[in-house]
């Protein structure tokens, strides 16, 4: 069962979230990926897969071979805060660059999803500095969250398939956390309102 958990951990890493997030709105929802047009869709994938997780765990990689990172696991609370920093000043770097290479608007609906993603990535840090929340739980129902938001605006069900697999996929999720011991309940609990929370509202106040 371990092993089992231990892969899912590392499927659904948070990293990953984000890339995960512009495939699911490139093929049930691509206007969510406005400015970027269909053609330009598998290209914004990669860019999206190499500038928040592969570069990242690049990085990581470095610091834990010269011993400044004692695990890429990241079990202490303590060996998260440092990473975590980063990780938001990266993604905030990334938001950024997008705007100032490709022209995009915060109006676009592509660069307010990502403010939102930015905005649980800022809360798992914030949080971090006080006991160890869980980031998966924030991820998972960030993007529960955000599909649910955008339900309210869909005149059909598009989005209700999506939805409901992803609600399932955070309860895997959650549970493997639990099977490894990485996590208490209440730490699972707490990044699951966060993340839900502050994707609902994001999606409120930004479309």
């Amino acid at each position: 069962m371990n092993q089992i958990a231990r892969i899912i951990s590392v499927v659904f890493h948070p990293l990953l979230l984000p890339t995960y997030w512009t495939i699911l709105m490139a093929k049930v929802l691509p206007r969510g990926l406005e400015p970027f047009i269909e053609a330009q869709h598998l290209h914004l994938i990669g860019l999206i897969f190499i500038m928040t997780f592969f570069l990242p765990v690049v990085f990581f990689g470095l610091l834990k071979a010269i011993g400044i990172l004692p695990s890429m696991n990241m079990h202490e609370r303590k060996d998260r805060v440092k990473p975590f920093i980063f990780i938001s000043l990266w993604y905030v770097i990334v938001a950024v660059q997008l705007v100032l290479r490709d022209q995009i608007s915060v109006n676009d609906n592509f660069m307010k999803f990502l403010i939102i993603i930015d905005v649980l990535v800022f809360m798992g840090t914030f949080f971090t500095f006080f006991f160890k929340i869980s980031v998966h739980s924030i991820g998972m129902w960030g993007l529960v969250g955000m599909l649910l938001g955008l339900s309210f605006f869909q005149e059909d069900n598009t989005l209700l398939i999506p939805l409901v697999s992803i609600l399932a996929l955070a309860g895997v999720v959650m549970s493997s956390r639990l099977q490894l011991n990485a996590h208490t309940p209440k730490e699972i609990a707490v990044g699951s309102v966060v993340g839900l929370i502050v994707s609902v509202a994001g999606v409120f106040l930004l479309f």
